[in-house]
């Protein structure tokens, strides 16, 4: 084989990779991945000129219009507090309390990063839905089915993420909570 056939090989070859590595890297990771807390990830850099070029790819591809930090934070959860992957055919129990912020919302997606359509046409449990925005404890269960209290369908889909939005975060948007301040995730059936 002549020598420039091979580098042509190698290069395409090369090229392929790298660009193969790039579409997976930024597929697979959580919208601000750069601090993990539990099975939440988040990062202060999504909505500000500072953003470096893999938060801006991880915005674009699942995090439309994200806020400046001092506005809003976002933790995702592709997990739950066990480390096992989030699987919308089971049933999760989702308990918290007080949040650090003026309002709050958990929103379920697919792989993908859209909404998981569901018969209910219910996409998102807010703060609202619970006495005190939650702050004395609340609990909602995420499931395919109908449960009693707060729901949050999961469409019954092999894997979905999760999405808890707080707006106006209280400490301005620089710090980041311990573990027992985000709502644990555990499954209760399969």
């Amino acid at each position: 084989m002549k020598p420039w056939a091979r580098y042509l090989i190698c290069t395409v070859a090369g090229a392929c990779l790298g660009l193969g590595a790039a579409v997976y890297t930024v597929r697979a990771a959580a919208l601000g991945n750069n601090v993990t807390i539990g099975p939440w990830a988040t990062g202060t850099q999504f909505g500000s000129a500072d953003a470096d070029p893999y938060t801006r790819a991880v915005v674009a591809l699942k995090g439309l219009l994200a806020l400046p930090a001092h506005e809003a934070r976002y933790y995702t959860a592709a997990t739950d507090s066990a480390g096992r992957l989030l699987d919308g055919r089971c049933r999760y129990r989702i308990t918290g309390g007080a949040l650090p912020a003026a309002w709050w919302s958990l929103t379920a997606y697919d792989p993908d990063g859209y909404l998981i359509a569901n018969p209910a046409n219910l996409y998102s449990v807010a703060g609202s839905a619970f006495p005190d925005q939650g702050a004395n404890g609340w609990a909602l269960t995420l499931s395919p089915g109908r449960q009693p209290g707060a729901w949050l369908p999961s469409g019954g889909i092999a894997h979905l993420e999760l999405t808890l939005r707080t707006y106006l975060p209280r400490d301005g948007g620089g710090g980041n909570p311990p573990a027992s301040v985000l709502p644990r995730i555990v499954r209760e059936a399969c």
